[in-house]
């Protein structure tokens, strides 16, 4: 059950760093949270909720088009905004998912 502190997760909410300016969406939600989405180490809020993003100076972090998975695979993130911050879920950092193969047209 999620703490007031942990709001639940639902695919389509979209995320945003209040260290940065990494905006991410959910693809992929799991059915219990078991810690907040962090990025740079502080909790991402809603997308509405959070502040001005102030341009990053620094190489991004996180990288726009690309998704993260934690390492259950049972949440997913696509990046829609870069930013500096990596991105953790429950204290584990979520890695760069690898895209699936075309099928051989032939």
């Amino acid at each position: 059950m999620p703490s007031p502190r942990t709001p639940a997760l639902h695919p389509g909410d979209q995320l945003a760093s209040v260290t940065g300016t990494t905006r991410v969406i959910v693809i992929r939600a799991p059915q219990e949270v078991t810690g907040p989405v962090e990025c740079g180490g502080s909790p991402m809020v809603p997308a509405q909720d959070a502040p001005a993003a102030q341009p990053a100076g620094q190489t991004p972090d996180t990288l726009i088009g690309k998704r993260y998975v934690d390492p259950a695979d049972t949440l997913e993130l696509l990046c829609t905004v870069s930013g500096t911050g990596h991105l953790t879920y429950g204290g584990e950092p979520l890695a760069v998912k690898p895209p699936k193969a075309l099928p051989a047209s032939d």
